[in-house]
């Protein structure tokens, strides 16, 4: 390591960090609009259907981007270690990049391949369940499809926002930097990982819609490793998957949270 340059480099990653301890506590904040003192969903609740889509979409963009308005102390529970851990991640991130993920141009591709394809199969539950439902007329594979495809959908515009937001290079530009605010990098920055954000949103529904402690390991094995093989394929650093996965599974936990009918649960 250049001792010349490491002081800017520390710098650099103290001025990331503060970026993403905001960050984290926007989208956090999300996550606080599930309990019970926020306005619920009407009673009884209606069934959950195709027609009122895009009108859920639009509830639920606007519970998102207005969540820190609705900040409380206990949020602090859990707001600040996420912050914390996600601010070390990214202090560290280029370390990982450098000396801990192999560079093996086979290994990584064989990790990319198989993150395509674990984030195929959580983005396709939820429609699938979708076509099992209306073909078997089962209102609960009904509702996850119908929910799990509206937080795949949520996800991405947050995904999207944030992408834009943060601008960071992905690991092979400038020697694994992961410079933040940098206009060269588009719509395809690196912060946060698109396929961890969007499998973890799927899976949040998913696991929510069928909690059985069989159904939760295997679908969060399944998310986990979409997060995995993103870094082993050295196409996201690790706070990339780390905030990717924290505010997919917020998405979905808050989609399922404000729009599922109670009376499905003795289904």
């Amino acid at each position: 390591m250049n001792p010349v340059k490491l002081p800017q480099r520390i710098v650099l990653r103290f001025k990331n960090t503060f970026a993403i301890l905001v960050m984290s506590a926007v989208a956090g904040t999300c996550g606080a609009q599930t309990q019970s003192n926020l306005p619920n969903a009407p009673e009884p609740q209606a069934d959950v259907t195709m027609k009122g889509f895009p009108k859920r979409l639009v509830q639920d963009q606007k519970a998102i981007w207005t969540s820190p308005a609705h900040i409380r102390i206990q949020d602090l529970d859990w707001l600040v270690p996420l912050a914390a851990v996600t601010g070390l991640a990214i202090a560290t991130d280029r370390d990982a990049m450098l000396h801990v993920v192999p560079i093996d141009a086979k290994q990584n591709k064989r990790s990319i391949d198989a993150s395509n394809v674990l984030t195929g199969g959580m983005v396709g539950g939820p429609v699938a369940l979708l076509g099992w439902g209306e073909l078997r007329n089962n209102p609960r594979a009904r509702e996850t499809g119908l929910l799990g495809t509206e937080a795949i959908v949520d996800g991405l515009v947050v995904e999207q926002v944030m992408k834009v937001a943060f601008l960071r290079e992905r690991p092979a530009i400038d020697n694994a930097n992961g410079k933040f605010f940098q206009t060269s990098v588009g719509i395809d920055g690196s912060f946060p990982s698109n396929h961890t954000l969007l499998a973890w949103s799927s899976a949040a529904v998913l696991a929510d819609e069928y909690p059985s402690m069989l159904n939760r390991l295997l679908i969060y094995s399944a998310a986990t490793g979409v997060s995995m093989t993103r870094v082993m394929g050295r196409e996201h650093f690790p706070s990339d998957v780390l905030v990717g996965s924290a505010a997919g599974w917020l998405v979905g936990h808050y989609v399922f949270r404000r729009h599922h009918k109670e009376s499905l649960d003795d289904y």
